[in-house]
Parts: C-alpha cells; structure tokens; sequence
C-alpha cells in the first residue's frame, strides 16, 4: 500500500489544500506559489503511473485513488481561477463549468459501471484534454506573468470543447449498456415457460360382446 506511486499519489492529495488557500491571497506571489504547487502536483500525477508500471506494482489502492487525486486537484484549480477577481475572463467560465460537469457526469458513470463490473476506459482523446488542462491551468495560475495567462485561457477553451467530447463518449458507452441491459431484462421477461399439457385420460370404447342371445321358451 505505502510503495511510491501510492506515496506520490498522497502527496498530490496534500498539496491540494495549499493551492486552495492562495484564494484568500490577493497578490501575485500566491498565484504563482499555487502555480508551483499545481505543476508539481501534475508531475506526480505523470511519474506515479508511470512508476507503477514499470515497477509492476500496482495496487486496488493506486487505481482508486489516483483518479480522485486527479479530479481534486483539477476541480480545486478551477475553484481558484473562478473565486479569484480578474484571473480570467467572464466568457471563460463556459469551459470551467462545462469541466466541473464532465468530472462529476463521468465519476457517476464509472461509479454506476463498477457496480455492475463494467469498465470505461480511458480514451486517447481523454488523455489530450488532461494534459490541455492541467497546461491551461498552470498557466492562469501565473497570472501577470508575461502572456501565460492568455495562452491558458484559449488553451482552457480547448480543453472545454476536448472535455464537452469525451464526456458525450462516455455518456453514449453507458447508454449502449444500458440498452443491452433492458433489452436483455425485456426477453427474459416476454419468455415463459409454457405449461405442460396435462396428459388426456383415456377414452372408453364401448365393448364389442354382443349380449348372449335368450333361449326361446319352450312351448
């Protein structure tokens, strides 16, 4: 449980509160410490898998605690941007609404798919838009720092339009299932068993003995 991809994987975890509380910073110092702090929460995000399997060492814990990490970190930054006067434009909230969503539509997905022992893979186009987050994110976090900031928010939109994709995939995957769930539900239904036939009692014949004929009474 505690090898280093999961050990990296916490660290991501304790650094998130850190990036939280530079909301109550008005200064640029605190955007970039948060800045800091969001890129090398992301570089462990990169090197824990990475170790994992490269080691062969990874663990129930790993796979369900990394995903979290990940929507904890995303969301926590997108909570700074958002709370933090003048990080981003008013038109930006578009694509850091439509990410919280997405976070939320697929954790219930996946939730809702393990019950049921179903996977949803993550997709190559799923991978893209991380790493245009995760580059948009840390960018606006440096806000005032040369042209960064801007370059993160049309990289943001970038990665709302990737998000607003990947989430309707995985949305039609679970749909497909869901599908073949009730379609399946339905002909066990519609099938019943038919009642045996109940076995026809036999017919009587009528006897074929002609009655013994009378002797005539004699005179």
């Amino acid at each position: 449980m505690y090898n280093l991809p999961n050990l990296l994987t916490l660290s991501r975890i304790a650094i998130i509160p850190l990036i939280f509380l530079s909301v109550y910073f008005d200064c640029d110092f605190s955007n970039y410490m948060a800045g800091v702090l969001f890129i090398a929460a992301s570089i462990t995000d990169y090197y824990d898998g990475k170790i994992a399997r490269a080691r062969g060492i990874v663990s129930s814990f790993g796979r369900l605690l990394d995903p979290i990490a990940d929507k904890l970190l995303v969301a926590t930054a997108l909570v700074v941007i958002l709370a933090k006067d003048g990080m981003i434009h008013p038109i930006s909230y578009i694509p850091a609404f439509i990410i919280l969503c997405r976070e939320l539509l697929v954790s219930g997905l996946r939730e809702f798919l393990r019950e049921v022992n179903v996977g949803l893979p993550v997709t190559r186009l799923a991978k893209w838009k991380t790493g245009f987050q995760m580059t948009s994110l840390a960018m606006i976090l440096f806000k005032g720092l040369w042209i960064w900031s801007g370059v993160g928010e049309v990289l943001l939109w970038v990665a709302g339009i990737l998000t607003f994709i990947t989430g309707y995939q995985y949305f039609e995957k679970s749909l497909v299932y869901v599908k073949n769930e009730n379609k399946t539900a339905e002909k066990k239904e519609v099938k019943t068993v038919a009642p045996k036939a109940k076995p026809q009692a036999a017919k009587k014949t009528p006897s074929t003995k002609k009655a013994p004929k009378k002797k005539a009474a004699k005179k």
